[in-house]
């Protein structure tokens, strides 16, 4: 529009004139209340079929298969037994919690650590 001065994140299109990719299809999503173009609900259903991000003690993002590292000597319930400073846990998996990670080691089997007491190796 002549003489109308746009704000910063706003939008015009003139009729006919479809967005930079060429579709004029938008989804109302329910859950935010809003009107998001076809192609991008796809791709923020791609981005939460991952599953939660989990971070170390340091804060660097964890895997499916990292090697970590103890921080701190911890007591296992129900194993009577510490695992010490330094023990290094191979091959983790990640589960539904962004808290925990499901690992293995020698003594104990079926073990839950919270990813705060772990180092990424």
């Amino acid at each position: 529009m002549p003489g109308h001065r746009r704000r910063p994140g706003e939008i015009s299109l003139r009729s006919g004139q479809g967005l930079a990719d060429g579709t004029d299809d938008y989804v109302y999503d329910e859950a935010t209340g809003e009107w998001r173009p076809a192609a991008e609900p796809a791709a923020a259903g791609d981005a939460a079929g991952r599953g939660p991000v989990v971070r170390d003690a340091a804060g660097t993002i964890l895997a499916d298969g990292d090697s970590v590292t103890l921080i701190k000597d911890l007591k296992v319930k129900g194993a009577g037994q510490t695992l010490k400073q330094g023990t290094v846990i191979k091959s983790i998996r990640l589960t539904a919690s962004d808290q925990e990670i499901d690992c293995r080691h020698e003594a104990i089997k079926g073990l839950v650590l919270r990813a705060e007491f772990v180092r990424k190796r």
